[in-house]
């Protein structure tokens, strides 16, 4: 049987006698992936696996009242990387919300110069609406007109 090509990790190997069609080496790291492929596809194709696994989750859960609670407790840098994560996809949904919106007013016809400054700024794409605070810098136009005048 020729060797083939790892779908995971590029390796060579030589598939099983008992399963010819065999894509994955058998190291165990490709073979995890492996797994949970199939059951994360398992999970998106099929309503009844998908309503066991719910079940099973919930029934552990329910097993196992304070073990959130204790992890978060005794992990506390899990918790503030979960926290930033959030911001930063509570961020991207808003961001993504915006996309083609143009509920901002003109900003070509305005006389004053506007600068998006921020993190957000860099991911507004197609956008004329930001969120954020707005400075407004006025010049005083009436000394150089008495400055003129004399």
């Amino acid at each position: 049987m020729p060797l083939r090509c790892c779908r995971f990790c590029g390796c060579s190997f030589q598939p099983s006698r008992f399963r010819p069609d065999q894509t994955v080496c058998s190291q165990a790291d490709c073979q995890n992936r492996r797994r949970a492929d199939y059951h994360r596809e398992k999970i998106r194709c099929d309503p009844v696996y998908r309503q066991v696994v719910r079940d099973s989750q919930k029934k552990w859960r329910d097993e196992h009242p304070g073990y959130s609670k204790d992890y978060r407790a005794s992990h506390p840098e899990v918790v503030e990387r979960n926290r930033k994560s959030q911001v930063r996809r509570d961020q991207r949904d808003r961001i993504q919300n915006l996309a083609k919106n143009n509920l901002a007013f003109d900003l070509k016809r305005s006389l004053a110069e506007v600068w998006l400054v921020g993190s957000e700024a860099k991911a507004l794409a197609k956008n004329n609406l930001a969120s954020g605070q707005l400075f407004i810098f006025q010049t005083d136009t009436s000394s150089r007109q008495t400055q003129a005048d004399s």
